[in-house]
């Protein structure tokens, strides 16, 4: 893994989604449910013209056959899956989901945002050819 490196995979993309996400936390603060900052950062991206979809449909496999699927909260270019938290605090679960997400995926690149009484921001980030 590797997060705090200065040339760490789309830097340019993570720094981009972080500015709107204090733009949105500084407009909106703690509070309100995930889903409502999920709207917020998706009008967003559209101003700054950031392709990003809401939802996003991720299948889990087990020995070969799709057991499942579960939804990342946005995917962002088609290379930073972004997860939206409403929490007072980020717990270990939420990191474990953010590696989940990384293992289930060929997405490199996961956010974890928490719009909490203090803003947080988690980075991960697994190259495929480690997976």
């Amino acid at each position: 893994m590797n997060a705090d490196s200065q040339d760490f995979k789309y830097k340019e993309l993570t720094e981009k989604i972080i500015k709107i996400f204090y733009r949105v936390y500084n407009k909106l603060g703690y509070g309100f449910l995930e889903k409502l900052y999920e709207n917020a950062m998706m009008i967003e991206f559209k101003k700054d013209g950031v392709p990003a979809v809401s939802q996003f449909a991720i299948k889990v496999f087990y020995e070969g056959e799709i057991i499942g699927e579960y939804y990342a909260d946005m995917l962002v270019d088609t290379k930073v899956i972004v997860e939206i938290k409403a929490a007072k605090r980020l717990v270990q679960e939420n990191e474990a989901q953010l590696l989940n997400y990384l293992k289930a995926t060929d997405i490199e690149v996961v956010l974890l945002l928490n719009f909490g009484p203090k803003p947080e921001v988690k980075r991960k980030a697994f190259d495929n050819s480690r997976k």
